[in-house]
Parts: structure tokens; sequence; C-alpha cells
């Protein structure tokens, strides 16, 4: 990494040297650590990181790494047993949900949801940005697909009124993505869907804040965002809803009964991810659990957003009472001074700012892992470009 005069170089312990056997250990080491904003593959906890490092040979006496052992061996199902006991503890799960670990990200379950729960062929979407509109054009290939409510006619920038809703009587489930990344929009109160089950993907809110998941029939998310590393997903499902009975032609697969019946190891699951999403699960425990994130998580969200409402260059692109904690969009209204002010963050050390390609603009994503210091940085840089820009 070239040292750069202004950069921010976030001093992190170095993780004891553990892949050159022989090689001298650089006691008190320093490396640098950018500011990663990036919406997902997204920052993890820097204790999780080097915990996982000095395991990374040898996992606990087995003289070999996570990444070698076999799924079906005692140590890693002591690993993915520890994961669902820690996050049944952190969001409340009650004896009738499972928790299944799957592959194929949140984009495989806009399939796999129809496939196991459209018994009447019907089922309502709420639109809410690019991964419902997604999902909503996935399920039409199984049945009447219903958009019932949609917020793309002021490009996704709000959260459309869901008090009462026009839900089809014979609906299967009604769909919402919980929290929009690309947009920058949340779900701050659920959707009244007048007795049908509420089917919740969650992916970049996953543990931010407590949930009352008995409000849900299923909530999924991919872990890539708040929980862990790219190539797990995690869904949370009502027993009664887990069934034989689904669509003709759902591969074995993504029947949710197959993975259910199988603990999640019908086939090798993603071990490596879920092995760091079960650390992630302990690290957010020593935090103080899910009302401590939420806390931790508003404050690091007023800090921008307080910037945002009173900069004379930049400004949020989200209704105030539908932001997101988690994702936080912005313009400055020139997409020369967006480009400049992206170039700029990177060579400062604050990475990952460019906003998502449908969109353009800067988007910061504060996720869990992200620490209050790498936002008021983040805001204290702002200014010092806003002072230099600004007309």
């Amino acid at each position: 990494m070239t040292n750069h005069p202004a950069r921010v170089r976030r001093g992190a312990p170095a993780a004891r040297n553990v892949l050159g056997r022989g090689t001298e250990e650089r006691e008190g080491a320093r490396m640098a650590r950018v500011y990663n904003f990036s919406a997902g593959p997204a920052v993890l906890p820097e204790e999780v990181l080097a915990e996982a490092a000095s395991e990374m040979l040898d996992y606990r006496g087995s003289g070999m790494s996570v990444m070698e052992m076999s799924h079906r061996s005692k140590p890693f199902g002591e690993i993915i047993e520890n994961a669902e006991a820690d996050l049944r503890e952190l969001v409340g799960i009650p004896d009738n949900y499972r928790v299944l670990f799957l592959q194929g990200g949140a984009s495989q379950q806009f399939a796999a949801v129809p496939m196991n729960l459209m018994k009447n062929r019907v089922a309502d979407y709420i639109v809410t940005g690019a991964w419902a509109k997604k999902a909503f054009k996935e399920a039409k290939i199984f049945g009447d697909a219903r958009a019932i409510a949609s917020s793309e006619d002021e490009t996704f920038s709000y959260i459309p009124d869901c008090s009462d809703l026009d839900v089809s009587p014979d609906a299967d489930y009604v769909y919402i993505c919980e929290n929009n990344t690309i947009y920058g929009t949340k779900f701050h109160t659920l959707p009244n869907t007048k007795g049908k089950d509420l089917v919740a993907d969650v992916s970049s809110c996953f543990l931010s804040e407590p949930v009352d998941i008995t409000r849900y029939g299923v909530m999924y998310g991919g872990a890539q965002k708040n929980i862990g590393p790219a190539g797990v997903v995690i869904s949370i499902i009502r027993e009664d809803l887990i069934t034989d009975d689904v669509l003709e032609g759902t591969p074995t697969m993504l029947k949710w009964k197959t993975q259910a019946d199988a603990n999640s190891l019908y086939n090798t699951p993603p071990a490596y991810g879920i092995y760091i999403c079960g650390k992630v699960f302990k690290w957010v425990k020593k935090q103080g659990g899910l009302e401590a994130m939420k806390e931790r998580n508003e404050r690091k969200a007023k800090i921008l957003y307080d910037f945002l409402d009173e900069s004379r260059l930049f400004k949020g692109t989200v209704e105030k009472k539908d932001r997101s904690l988690m994702n936080v969009p912005f313009v400055t209204g020139s997409d020369e001074l967006d480009a400049l002010f992206v170039k700029e963050a990177k060579e400062a050390g604050f990475v990952n700012l460019k906003g998502h390609r449908s969109v353009g603009g800067m988007r910061a994503s504060i996720y869990n892992a992200m620490p209050e210091e790498g936002v008021r940085k983040l805001v204290e840089f702002m200014r010092e470009f806003e002072a230099k820009h600004q007309a």
C-alpha cells in the first residue's frame, strides 16, 4: 500500500505470522488499514479477522485450517452448532423456527421463496429497490406475482405507506427487501400484511438492530454485508413453512426441507464462511447484543446525516423518515465533483465510496463493524473537500 502524506492510516495490530514457520515475527508491527465503506463484501471486525488469522494453519489443535477440514468432522460440527446457538440467542429465535446456512446468496432465494411457498401461485411484492424488483421479476416466472406497492416513481427514494395494502386474498405471502442497499431506504415499520406471511430479505440490515422474528414467516440474507464473507446466506424460516409441498420441478437443493432435514449439511456448505459468521456472532454478543448495535449504529448514522443536512455541497437522496442506518447515499449535484470526491477520498484512505453503478453519486455503507471513528474522519474529510470546492 502506497504511503500518502494526507492518507488516513489506521493502526491495527499485525496478525501473528502463522504462515511462515521460522520467519521472524515483528513484535508490535502495525499494518495500514483503510476505512472501507463498501456495500458488500464489506468491513469485518478487526478482532474477528485477527483471531481467524491466528487459527489459519492450526484450528484449536486440529493441525489443519477450517478451510481444510471435513464438514462432517466433529470440529466443524461444533462450529456450525455454536454459530446457530449464538444467532438464536442474539435474535431471540424460538424453537419453531429453523436456521439454515445456505449457499447461492440472497439472489438464489429469489427463486427458492416462490418455489417453496407459492402454493396458490399468487404472491404480493412491495418493490422499493433493485433487489426487491429482481425478486419480483423472478417470482413472476412461477405464478401471479403482484406489485402491491412501489416507490419506483421517485427513484426508490422513499418507503411507500404500507398500512392498508391491497393484499390479494389468496396470496401465499407478502415480500419486502427490508433495507435497500443501493438507494439507502429502510422499512422502519413493517407492512400490514393482513394476516399473510411476511418474507423479508434483510441482507444489508441483518443484526443491525433488534427484531421480533415472530412477525416474519421467512427472514433471510446474504452474509457479506453485515455478518461475514461472501458465499453464505442465512435463512430463518418458521417450521410450518418447511414442507415437501413445493412447486413441481423445484430442484432438490432448493427445497428448504432438504436442507432443514440435513441441518444445513445436505451437501458441503460454505464452511469457512460459516466459521467467520460464528465469530462475528460472538463479537456482536461481546459488544452488548442487538440493542447495543442499534445504539452504536444510530450514533454513527446521525454523525453523517447531520453533516449532510447542514452541508452546502453534499446532500442526501432519501426522504428523512425512511433513511437507512446502514447505507447512506449522497451527491454533490455535479458528476465531475462526485468523481473527484471519490478519487480524493480513496487517496486519503476512505475507499469504496462510489455509488452503485445504476445510480452514481456516492454511498457510505456503515455496517456494524465500521467504527464510529471512521464515520467521524469521513465527515472531517468531507468538510475539507467542501471548503475547497463549494462555489
